[in-house]
């Protein structure tokens, strides 16, 4: 038995995708965001959350899906990675799970039209459940990074 990690997932269309929950800060409704000039169309701009500026990204833009207008269900699920919070938008959360770290296997090229570079992996759950497991370092890579930070001043 590997470790037992245990994941916030969130769909984005008809797929499911997971985050340690480690990594999440907190999980919040739609909210107004406001809008950053000379940003790339995926970074939606920032939200002030009790008191901190933090910047918001689309995650279905990101991954060069085609974009939605939010939801009743859509959330905003603020993640906590190299030493900075950013929100991301996604179609709902659904759920915290446990899974365990050997049901992780290597991610395809591509997976529903999002590059592997983005995934960690993808988690069997169950006999016929998939979940896509995010690499926040990619998500996050150093371009996307140095735009945010200038977000934030």
């Amino acid at each position: 038995m590997g470790e037992e990690l245990k994941v916030i997932v969130f769909a984005l269309g008809q797929e499911e995708y997971g985050i340690e929950v480690d990594k999440v800060r907190t999980i919040e409704r739609m909210q107004p965001i406001t809008r950053v000039p000379k940003t790339p169309t995926f970074i939606k701009g920032v939200i002030n959350l009790r008191g901190i500026v933090i910047p918001v990204l689309d995650l279905r833009g990101r991954f060069g899906l085609n974009e939605t207008e939010p939801t009743e269900n859509s959330r905003i699920i603020i993640v906590a990675a190299n030493e900075m919070e950013v929100g991301f938008i996604v179609d709902s959360a659904n759920d915290v799970i446990d899974i365990d770290s050997d049901t992780i296997d290597s991610p395809p090229e591509v997976v529903g039209g999002i590059q592997a570079k983005y995934l960690q992996g993808i988690a069997k759950i169950g006999d016929k459940r998939l979940l896509v497991m995010l690499n926040l370092s990619e998500v996050l890579n150093k371009n996307e990074i140095m735009q945010l930070e200038q977000l934030e001043v």
